[in-house]
């Protein structure tokens, strides 16, 4: 569930940043590869985390 909402997050703020910077650069704004690039952004944040965090090892005596 927090993977589907992670990209949920990635896709929204993407799209408000391409949105934005496409303004500020008197450019266009492209949906398309605005989502592309907000969910490869997304998934790299996830393999990111899954990655970078230690497996917690049980202890058993």
């Amino acid at each position: 569930m927090r993977y589907i909402i992670i990209l949920f997050w990635s896709f929204l703020l993407g799209q408000i940043v391409g949105y934005i910077g496409g303004a500020l650069n008197n450019g266009s704004y492209d949906f398309m590869w605005t989502t592309i690039i907000s969910l490869i952004a997304g998934v790299l944040i996830i393999s990111i985390g899954h990655f970078a965090l230690p497996e917690e090892k049980s202890s058993q005596a």
